[in-house]
């Protein structure tokens, strides 16, 4: 590419890929509950952390981790996709790392920098480190670790599934890119904007390379608009092959279903487990789908690059992850606990009833002798007497 089309693209790069500030503005950051922690141990990415951690967590203890895109904050993306919502709804920790503007001026990961994209070093080794302290401070199980992103924080959750595999279940990539297609500008350029086709095996090894790890490897879910002009829909795809690649698994779909009016082909190992799926969001543009989910509640607030679409990616991404049955569960379980044995309390005889202890006593007094009749005959001794023998007075 010459030295004139790379100025002009770059010229271009405030108006794609999520570079408006999402319309929250300020009052995402009032109303998420994320706290930012500082801290966290090693920070060679200069990143910030941001982690909610709701008041009940379900057991064994999960964590998912949130990439925001281009433009947008930690605070503004979990407004607008509903994690916070979702993770106090399910009892799961979150953690958002953040990107800024020191690093990238339009506070874009950096998912095509070497520097940031390989084991121990940068932006990466920053996430990681997040991790690691969350798993430390709230007892999270390191067999339940998650990440997601949308944009270059798809990208970059493409980088993490690559170069830390062993530490996450699995992950799910929002019109994001695959590992290792990039190392520069111009080749993070021609992957946006082209998505040059490469035969799966080349995918694979892109991922193999980054680290000494053979498997198992994570599941993942990949979501994609078909009008996505920012990032190029044919990225879909090859992040399906390189992981498709990576599970030894065909490239014809297992299965393909409709979920809520759109595509979704799915493809699952011999013990019948999902271990990739993609979802095609047809007549989509950039952004996080939004839409009602299962349960019908609501999860996010649309805005820029958070698009209504009738289908709740986030949802459906926590559901992916084994996150969503937490609720029922408990409820079922709750149910079908047997009832604790009432303590014993002594239980009192019934009275008499009161009208009729009354008027046996007073037929007993008037069958008394006539002689004594005079001067026994009392009715407020009756009545205090059949009171008596009633339980209703000593």
């Amino acid at each position: 590419m010459s030295l004139a089309r790379n100025v002009d693209l770059l010229r271009r790069l405030p108006r794609m890929d999520g570079l408006r500030l999402p319309d929250f503005g300020a009052s995402a950051v009032s109303s998420s509950p994320l706290q930012e922690i500082t801290g966290f141990g090693d920070n060679p990415g200069a990143l910030r952390m941001f982690a909610f951690v709701p008041a009940e967590l379900q057991k064994p203890r999960a964590l998912v981790v949130v990439l925001h895109g281009c433009g947008q904050t930690a605070a503004a993306y979990d407004l607008g996709a509903g994690w916070s919502t979702l993770a106090r709804h399910y009892g799961f920790a979150l953690v958002m790392p953040e990107q800024q503007r020191i690093n990238n001026a339009n506070t874009c990961f950096n998912w095509f920098n070497p520097d940031d994209t390989a084991r121990g070093s940068g932006e990466a080794k920053s996430i990681r480190e997040m991790i690691a302290h969350m798993v430390q401070a709230h007892r999270i199980d390191p067999r339940r670790i998650y990440i997601t992103g949308l944009s270059a924080g798809g990208g970059m959750t493409s980088v993490m599934l690559a170069t830390y595999p062993e530490v996450f279940a699995a992950g799910a990539i929002i019109a994001g890119l695959p590992y290792g297609i990039a190392s520069n500008l111009r080749e993070a350029l021609d992957g946006m904007f082209h998505s040059p086709q490469r035969p799966e095996r080349e995918l694979g090894d892109f991922v193999r390379r980054a680290t000494d790890h053979r498997g198992p490897w994570p599941k993942v879910s990949v979501w994609h608009g078909s009008a996505d002009r920012t990032v190029n829909p044919g990225n879909a795809n090859e992040i399906v092959k390189q992981w498709l690649d990576l599970h030894d698994l065909p490239l014809t779909p297992m299965a393909e279903t409709n979920v809520d009016g759109y595509p979704r082909q799915a493809w699952w190992n011999r013990d019948g487990e999902t271990l990739v799926e993609s979802y095609t969001i047809t007549g989509m543009a950039h952004g996080t789908p939004l839409g009602l989910a299962d349960n019908d509640q609501r999860y996010g607030l649309e805005g820029a690059f958070l698009i209504e679409a009738g289908i709740s990616s986030s949802y459906h991404i926590a559901k992916f992850f084994g996150l969503t049955g937490w609720i029922q569960e408990a409820k079922k379980k709750a149910e079908a606990k047997p009832a604790a044995p009432a303590k014993a309390v002594p239980v009192r005889p019934p009275a008499p009833h009161l009208a009729r202890t009354i008027r046996v006593k007073v037929a007993e007094e008037k069958a008394a002798p006539k002689r004594e009749q005079a001067s026994r005959f009392d009715l407020g001794q009756i009545i205090t007497r059949a009171l008596t023998a009633a339980g209703l007075m000593k």
